[in-house]
């Protein structure tokens, strides 16, 4: 497919996917409950590390565990005491355990009492004088986030796997995700864009078998595998159709993949 047809399509499953209908049947509805900052960032942290699965599945979990913040998620955080984590116990999402929901609600209270945003979790410094490069910048800051969420003492091993890395190889599809919410921002008001120290055009494409199905028959992905080095040959691939916002094909992408089964 020529590029310019290339665009053209993407463009329409763009126009048609990137719209606030679709939200109700998707985890970013998580986040669209609140108005506060740090609720839309606790809220969509949480439903980005539940995303595998069956979104109704991801949808219910994360309403469960909203309900027992309080659907307060950032003043619970912030204010909960000792016994406050007993509304946790119990909860459990594929893999997820309290174990792991405990060790999360640790980290958030301790970033939180430092840093008025998570955006500071993610924005590793460069060297003075040097820009920051897309995809380079994306993998050290995910990097740097990965080492950051585990600097709490007795951090249990069990939990480091529902944090991806590019350094572990992983294609960070949830908080590549994760990212998009929080970053992109257009008329159609799906994606949040309530943090402004990351450009858009620093964004990795989430890519998960759907995704990488897609792209590889359109021609935008050969590597075989679905880790950090296709996902940035993705965004290579994007990045020569919109250079500033590559990753709004995302929603052309899962809607061809997930709606279309293309």
């Amino acid at each position: 497919m020529e590029k310019d047809q290339l665009r053209e399509l993407l463009e329409r499953k763009l126009a048609l996917y990137n719209r606030f209908d679709f939200v109700a049947s998707d985890p970013i509805s998580i986040p669209h409950r609140f108005t506060k900052p740090a609720d839309i960032e606790i809220a969509g942290f949480f439903a980005a590390i539940f995303s595998w699965g069956q979104r109704k599945t991801i949808i219910n979990k994360s309403v469960d565990l909203l309900n027992r913040m309080d659907n307060d998620p950032h003043a619970f955080i912030r204010g909960h005491r000792k016994k406050d984590l007993q509304k946790l116990l119990g909860f459990a999402h594929r893999n997820f355990q309290d174990t792991d929901l405990l060790y999360f609600v640790r980290f958030l209270s301790s970033h939180y009492r430092l840093h008025p945003s998570l955006e500071q979790a993610f924005l590793p410094q460069a060297p003075s004088g040097c820009t920051r490069p897309p995809g380079r910048w994306a993998e050290q800051s995910l990097n740097t986030f990965y080492d950051h969420f585990f600097s709490l003492d007795g951090a249990p091993d069990r939990t480091r796997k529902h944090i991806a890395a590019p350094r572990h190889q992983s294609a960070c599809k949830r908080l590549n995700m994760f990212l998009r919410w929080m970053v992109r921002r257009d008329h159609a008001g799906v994606d949040f864009g309530i943090w402004k120290n990351i450009s858009p055009a620093e964004l990795i494409c989430p890519i998960d078998l759907h995704v990488n199905r897609v792209a590889r028959r359109l021609g935008l992905l050969e590597r075989k595998q679905c880790d950090w080095r296709a996902a940035l040959e993705l965004t290579d691939q994007l990045r020569t159709l919109d250079l500033a916002d590559p990753v709004k094909y995302d929603f052309a992408l899962f809607g061809l993949g997930i709606m279309e089964h293309y």
